[in-house]
């Protein structure tokens, strides 16, 4: 089954030096994008990790392992700063889907994006999840999955370009298998949540109780953000910044992702207007 498709999404995938999103680099990126009409344009970089202050990173030997790229593979490529303008122009406003890529692959690449001095904006992208798709209806890893979808093996597992394509083929695969087929969630609602719509898709992938893009801010049951780690975990992000301003200041200071700061410094930003625009209310009354 084709995917029916409304504006460009893209499949992506990453080969990093590890996979802490906050420290760690982009070695190579696949990107396959497919349009309305069904084409498709692939694209693959080899990039240089390279830290604040300008040096390259060590691809530490365990993470070589796993996708085969060294040092000196990369020592001649462009870093991802130098990339970064032709990327943000060729995934454009296009969706993203990927294979656990909610979870890392986004986080990560909303990163060095800040890092290079660009807001890579998702507000306005729907991210589809194929291993959330496969895991909620049938638990297995990648190479698992393209054999139960696809009846092939997953030849050259762990390079970018051949998870990426592999993760397009499986979820075309999938819509084909779960046409039809009902899905009990946790709260006992049955839905058919596997269509053909990018939409449905990324609802049904969504990590949904996360507020950021790693899991460190949730929601409670009133919407509300709260820390889900550390002293003030399960309390609300602006209760805790108004009676401890100084733990926003440790926060925008730690080694959290950006994509973190970002947000809490958003939250930081609604507390001080909350306060301002009640003062206003206060003295014009």
């Amino acid at each position: 089954m084709e995917l029916n498709l409304t504006k460009p999404i893209i499949f992506f995938d990453l080969e990093t030096t590890g996979v802490q999103v906050g420290s760690d680099r982009i070695v190579e990126i696949c990107l396959h994008k497919v349009m309305p009409d069904g084409t498709t344009d692939t694209r693959v970089e080899r990039v240089r990790p390279v830290l604040a202050d300008g040096t390259t990173m060590h691809i530490p030997e365990q993470s070589t392992a796993v996708h085969g790229i060294t040092d000196a593979d990369v020592k001649d490529k462009p870093s991802f700063r130098e990339l970064a303008p032709s990327l943000m122009e060729y995934i454009g406003d296009a969706d993203l889907a990927g294979y656990n890529s909610n979870k890392f692959d986004v986080p990560l690449l909303v990163e060095e994006f800040l890092r290079a001095g660009y807001d890579f904006d998702l507000k306005k992208r729907r991210l589809v999840d194929v291993q959330n798709i496969f895991h909620q209806m049938e638990p297995r890893t990648l190479v698992a999955a393209y054999r139960f979808y696809c009846d092939k093996d997953l030849e050259n597992a762990h390079s970018a370009a051949a998870d990426t394509i592999a993760t397009y083929e499986v979820l075309k695969a999938q819509l084909d298998r779960y046409k039809g087929v009902e899905y009990k969630d946790r709260e006992g609602r049955v839905s058919q949540p596997v269509v053909n719509d990018i939409s449905t898709l990324s609802k049904f992938t969504a990590n949904s109780q996360w507020a950021d893009l790693v899991g460190h801010i949730g929601y409670d049951k009133a919407g509300r953000e709260v820390f889900n780690f550390g002293k003030h975990k399960g309390k609300s992000v602006e209760e805790v910044f108004e009676q401890e301003p100084s733990y926003y200041d440790w926060m925008v200071k730690s080694d959290f992702p950006l994509s973190t700061k970002k947000l809490v410094t958003e939250i930081w930003e609604r507390k001080k207007k909350k306060k301002l625009d009640a003062l206003k209310a206060h003295f014009n009354g």
